[in-house]
Formats: C-alpha cells, structure tokens, sequence
C-alpha cells in the first residue's frame, strides 16, 4: 500500500517536473520580436512633415527615425519592453525600428541655387549654407573672379555643397533629389561567372 502512495506521487512529481521543463524550452525557442525574418512583420512607412518634406523626428546625429512595426497575425514573439511572450492578432506593434531618414534644418535648396547664380559673386549663397569664411573670400575677390561663382553654381546644383551644419537641404517631395548609394553588410552581390568560386 505504501509503495503504490509513493509510486503515485513520484508519477506526479516527475509530470510536474516535466510540465515545467517542456514549458521554459518552449519559451526559450521564442525570440523577441526584432529578431524575426522578414515577412513575418512588416513596417509602417514614416510620417512625412509638409513643409520640409522630411521624415518627421528625424535624429540629427544618426539621421534615423523610429518607425512602428506590425507583428503578422499568429506570430509568437516578445514583444519590445516586455519579457512576456504574446501571439499577436495582426494589428499590434511588436517593436520600432529605426529607418534612415533627411534631417533638415531650414535651408531650402532653391534659394541656396538662385542665391549661387545671382548673388555668387558676393559669397551670398555661402553666408546663406552657413560657411563664412569662404563667402567674405568670395565677397573680397569677386566670386575668385566669377570663377568660383561658377563652380559653386555646379556643386550646389549637384548637392554636393550642403548647409555646413550636416542637414539636407529642404526640396520638393518629388523634385530633384539626390541619393548616394552605398554597399554595406546587408548589400548582396551576385556571384559573376568570370570569378570562378570554386
């Protein structure tokens, strides 16, 4: 009789045990939810302000903004400041991600152009970008005698000549703009035949 009692509860205790040992690898395996993959959520698109057509909250010195990111229907994850794991039903946030935006501070592109053609050979357009010491040079020589009028027609033009604070310049939405493109860790080149791989 004593012997089926504590076979009993030695059954209990090793389910028990069990229970919890399959419970804590389960939320193990869960990860939070910026580590999924892609597909698995999606983000929303910034805020765009109107009259600087710039991301809104745009950070200065990282030149990103934080976006929210909708976690897809049925998907178990932890969510951002939380250690609890939740299956979300396709319409909440699970974590923000920061996307890269343009960061502008005031200075609009077609006035620092027309400023360059009109007023350039005053150094007006580099007063204007916030770069001093070459616009009185320019003022004191004529623009280097309409020479450097010229190229600073060319380089501001091309936006290669920013405002001197690091901020992109204020232009329409869907005028001119130029965009640098750089390769990184994310970038993917695919293999050439000619490189011979093996």
């Amino acid at each position: 009789m004593q012997f089926l009692f504590y076979l009993r509860w030695s059954f209990v205790l090793y389910t028990i045990l069990c229970t919890t040992l399959q419970y804590e690898n389960s939320t193990a395996s869960i990860l939070p939810c910026e580590d999924l993959l892609m597909g698995q959520y999606f983000c929303k698109d910034p805020d765009i302000d109107t009259e600087t057509q710039a991301e809104v909250n745009c950070n200065p010195k990282s030149k990103t903004t934080l976006t929210e990111c909708i976690i897809a229907e049925g998907i178990e994850c932890i969510p951002e400041n939380s250690d609890v794991p939740h299956t979300h039903n396709g319409t909440e946030v699970g974590f923000h991600m920061a996307v890269p935006c343009r960061w502008t501070n005031g200075y609009k592109f077609e006035t620092a152009l027309l400023l360059s053609v009109f007023l350039g050979m005053f150094g007006v357009d580099r007063f204007y970008l916030g770069y001093p010491a070459i616009g009185l040079l320019k003022f004191s020589t004529m623009g280097f005698f309409f020479l450097g009028q010229l190229i600073d027609i060319l380089l501001i033009a091309l936006q290669v000549v920013k405002p001197s604070d690091g901020s992109e310049y204020i232009m329409n939405y869907f005028g001119v703009g130029l965009s640098h493109v750089q390769a990184d860790n994310d970038t993917y080149i695919k293999p050439d035949e000619s490189w011979n791989l093996s």
